[in-house]
């Protein structure tokens, strides 16, 4: 059975996006579709109980240290991989607060913005397609 995950937007003013780089070690950033390693938006797994826009908020926060109000959904995609499938949910926040701090976590050991026409070559999946989907303005893509 599928999950459900999602991923933030989060532009600098001049629409660069964050992107937050994931440990190359899986026992320190362990993901059911084996991310390690790759750039990531902000992003994780829905929570039973939790709206959507309530998961969002929490997985900035624990990532980030940022505050994100205003979200809208910019991508809906079916991420499938050779170990897991979810169903992904994009997000932009249009308003974002706080400073950036990635935490005592080791699960990120980077993060920078990227314009969106040329992210890293290591940018995992998922976060292509919402940012594809955002930058072509398409909800969805088959």
């Amino acid at each position: 059975m599928p999950g459900v995950g999602l991923g933030v937007i989060i532009l600098d003013k001049e629409n660069n996006v964050l992107l937050i780089l994931r440990n190359e070690k899986p026992e320190l950033a362990a993901s059911a579709m084996h991310l390690e390693g790759t750039w990531t938006l902000p992003a994780g797994k829905v929570k039973y109980g939790e709206t959507l826009e309530e998961a969002a908020q929490r997985k900035v926060k624990q990532e980030t240290n940022l505050d994100v109000e205003d979200l809208k959904i910019v991508s809906i995609a079916d991420d499938i991989n050779s170990y897991a499938h979810f169903v992904t949910i994009g997000f932009i926040a249009l308003k974002v607060s706080g400073k950036i701090d990635l935490g005592s976590s080791l699960e990120h050991v980077a993060y920078a913005y990227f314009p969106l026409d040329n992210l890293p070559d290591n940018t995992c999946e998922p976060s292509k397609t919402i940012l594809d989907n955002y930058f072509n303005k398409r909800i969805y893509k088959r």
